[in-house]
């Protein structure tokens, strides 16, 4: 929050947002929502800045999962706690890489995990790169346009209920690729 108000803010939220898309458990919205409530005009470059960074953090992610994974990326999965579920994820993964990819990019779900995975399962990097900017960029659109045009109501709104939201909205459009999977 602090860093929030510095002169370099933006190259603050980009490092954040960078990180936390491959190592940091910080999401980049701690200084995206009062840099856009203190200076709403700059809402979408904010929002340009978190998916730049973001995506290309992702990028770092998929490296540590594909060429790091045995040093690097086992830690960071033993620092989340999340090293036995980690393999077992690995399965549904292989089979579900693009829609999980794109649901975690949108929610509160560690993206840093999703994106070591699409490295361990060398998903084709079109797709990883195609999913994360479609998805982290509607995430921090999203809540910079939120924030843009309702304020401080929006706010509080965002921070009690956005995670569920997306969760439900996520849960619909993977409901809608499983549909498309079995009437095909």
């Amino acid at each position: 929050m602090r860093l929030a108000g510095h002169r370099h803010a933006q190259w603050y939220l980009s490092v954040v947002s960078f990180v936390e898309s491959s190592v940091f458990p910080v999401p980049p919205d701690a200084m995206l929502i009062p840099m856009t409530l203190a200076k709403p005009a700059n809402a979408w470059r904010y929002a340009t800045i978190c998916t730049i960074a973001s995506v290309l953090g992702g990028l770092m992610g998929y490296y540590i999962g594909y060429a790091l994974f045995d040093t690097l990326g086992q830690w960071i999965l033993s620092v989340y706690n999340l090293d036995d579920k980690f393999f077992d994820f690995q399965q549904k993964f292989n089979e579900w890489g693009l829609p999980i990819v794109f649901f975690a990019g949108l929610t509160p779900f560690p993206y840093k995990v999703i994106t070591l995975m699409s490295g361990v399962t060398e998903m084709a990097l079109p797709v990883f790169i195609a999913a994360s900017v479609v998805s982290r960029g509607l995430r921090f659109y999203l809540v910079c346009g939120l924030l843009y045009w309702l304020g401080e109501p929006m706010r509080e709104f965002i921070e009690k209920y956005l995670g569920w939201l997306t969760l439900a909205a996520g849960t619909a459009l993977v409901g809608g690729f499983v549909a498309v999977k079995f009437l095909l």
